[in-house]
Order: C-alpha cells, then sequence, then structure tokens
C-alpha cells in the first residue's frame, strides 16, 4: 500500500494532472451555475458541457503552496525581471509599436516606456504567458484551495463571462497557474474591466494584439489612479539614522514630500524635464540592496505605488521602472 501511495506521488509529480475531479457533480458548482444562469442569462447545457472537462490541476496547489521565502536581494531580482535580452527585446517592442504606443500616452497619461516596460517584466513581450488551461487553474483553486477560494470562485465566473465576450471556449484559453492571461497577464476580473479595444476591430485581444495590450495596460494604469506627468521614483543620500529606523521590509509609511525634505532628505539626480511635485503630496522611501552590501535608497511618489497594483512589490515596481527609464533614456 506505502509503495502505491509512493508511485501515485511521484506520478503526480511528472504530470500536472494528477486526478481527474469531476467538478460537475459539485455542489459549490451548481451553486456557481444557477448565478450564472439567473444573473447573466448563461446557457446550462454550455456550462454543463464545459464543467464536465474541468479538471484539478494538483501542481496549481503545489505552485500556490509553496514556501514563502525572503525576497531576493534587489542585485539578484533585477537582473531576474530585466536582465538577459530583455532591454533589446524592449527597445524593439518600441520601435516596433511607437504609434500606439504614442497614442495610448496620448489617451491615458502614462508613459510608452512604462508600458513597454510591463509587458517586458510580465511576459518577456509574450514569450512565457503560461501553459495552464485558465479554467483547469480557477476551478482547482476555486473549489480546492479554502485559502483564497472566495477570490478564485469570483474569477472563475469572471472568466465564463469573459469567454462569452470573446466567443471563445473557456477550454481553449491557457494563461499562468493562477489564471493570469495574454502579454500583460490579466485576472478576467481585470480583462473585463480594463481591457480596452485600442485597434477598433471590435475585439479585445490580449494575445495577438499589440495595439489591444498596449492600451490595456495604460488604462489599468489611469484606472488605478497614474497621475500624467508625474513621478514615479528619484534616488536619494542615505537618510539620517531616524529614518532608517522607520524602514520596514524595505518601505518606510508614506507622508508628505515636505516632511521629507525637512527630515534632510536629498535628491541626488532628477531628469532636467522633470519637475518635482508640489509638498503636499504623498511619498514614501524605498531601500534596494546592493551586491556590495550597501543600500540604495529611493523616494517614491503617486505612480510607483499605481505601478505596484500590478504587482504589490517594490521590487517590481523598480524593474518596471527602471527598465522604463533606460528605454527613456534611449529615446532622447
Amino acid at each position: 500500500m506505502l509503495n502505491r501511495l509512493a508511485l501515485v506521488a511521484f506520478l503526480s509529480l511528472l504530470s500536472p494532472f494528477a486526478y481527474a475531479q469531476d467538478y460537475a457533480a459539485r455542489p459549490e458548482v451548481a451553486l456557481l451555475r444557477a448565478e450564472l444562469i439567473a444573473e447573466h442569462q448563461f446557457d446550462g447545457a454550455e456550462f454543463d458541457a464545459t464543467m464536465a472537462q474541468v479538471r484539478r490541476i494538483d501542481q496549481v496547489i503545489t505552485f500556490m503552496d509553496a514556501p514563502v521565502r525572503a525576497p531576493a536581494p534587489w542585485h539578484v531580482y533585477w537582473p531576474r525581471h530585466i536582465g538577459g535580452d530583455r532591454f533589446a527585446r524592449a527597445s524593439e517592442f518600441v520601435r516596433d509599436n511607437a504609434a500606439a504606443l504614442s497614442r495610448a500616452e496620448a489617451a491615458y497619461g502614462v508613459p510608452g516606456s512604462v508600458i513597454a516596460a510591463i509587458v517586458g517584466v510580465e511576459t518577456i513581450y509574450g514569450r512565457i504567458t503560461g501553459n495552464f488551461r485558465v479554467i483547469d487553474a480557477l476551478a482547482t483553486l476555486a473549489f480546492d484551495y479554502p485559502r483564497r477560494a472566495d477570490f478564485f470562485r469570483e474569477e472563475l465566473k469572471q472568466f465564463f463571462l469573459l469567454s462569452r465576450e470573446l466567443k471563445r471556449s473557456p477550454l481553449s484559453i491557457k494563461g499562468s497557474f493562477a489564471g493570469a492571461m495574454g502579454w500583460p497577464q490579466f485576472m478576467p476580473s481585470s480583462y473585463r474591466k480594463w481591457a480596452v479595444d485600442f485597434d477598433n476591430d471590435q475585439r479585445i485581444d490580449l494575445f495577438a494584439s499589440r495595439d489591444d495590450i498596449i492600451g490595456s495596460v495604460a488604462s489599468f494604469l489611469a484606472g488605478h489612479g497614474w497621475e500624467r506627468g508625474g513621478v514615479v521614483m528619484l534616488p536619494v543620500a542615505k537618510p539620517s539614522t531616524e529614518i532608517l529606523a522607520t524602514f520596514d521590509g524595505g518601505l518606510t509609511p508614506r507622508k508628505k514630500f515636505s516632511e521629507w525634505q525637512e527630515q534632510g532628505v536629498q535628491i541626488l539626480r532628477k531628469d532636467a524635464d522633470i519637475v518635482l511635485p508640489p509638498g503636499d503630496v504623498s511619498a514614501g522611501l524605498i531601500s534596494l540592496d546592493r551586491a556590495d552590501g550597501e543600500n540604495e535608497y529611493w523616494i517614491t511618489f503617486e505612480n510607483f505605488y499605481v505601478i505596484t497594483r500590478y504587482n504589490r512589490s517594490r521590487m517590481y515596481a523598480s524593474s518596471v521602472w527602471s527598465l522604463a527609464y533606460a528605454l527613456k533614456r534611449v529615446g532622447k
């Protein structure tokens, strides 16, 4: 018996489809079905036919339950996210899509360099978008992952509605193990709320339409409060011991920009075209650890925190801005 269990465990590692789960018979699924029919006039037979083919993916749960490790230091993190050929591919993306990036910046106020950087950090311009069937991933997390079941149940519901709007079979769409899709890695709810038909072809395609991808990233950031012409982050000198004591996980609480200035925070560099915000705007400080054992320090403004709405990590937002800044400098 023990050997048999060991064999099953081993085989489950070889294939993401460890067990076929009859989701169609689950009462939680019946409740979702009833909601879709009552609230959105969904076709019950179509729902049943789809769910009959949905499978639990044990590998998804393994990924979600991976032990939380201390984040990699900045000098290790950023090469993974913007190193290698990422800048070359970013530059190519900007050249090839200059018109759409310019239109998006005019429409939403988000610089083309920031849009391009996010697409690069997320999927290396479509190179890595995920190979899981989105419906399998979402169903697994909605019905067999209690810790975040409510969130993923709503995303599964949104995915059914999105598939209908896209006129695509829910079984045909692939994405990440958490259900994020396309070049910008939108969850179904974000796809439905923020994605835009930026090429005006009467459909929204975040898998192949560069214009839609660009417009949708800009729409997402603008919808979360992007400030047109606003500063993202600026390098500062090492703060005082008193300020350093307030850092928690590389972050300080935010307060007025003028208060940081009064406490002696000194900006080391700013481009000639940057206009510092007024003193009453909210700002924070972050630290990023370097390979030499020292830290670098940055003052961060509202647009930095808007980027973290994409991924709630100071290092993610710093990576995006690092790549965006490099693209901006080359474009001058």
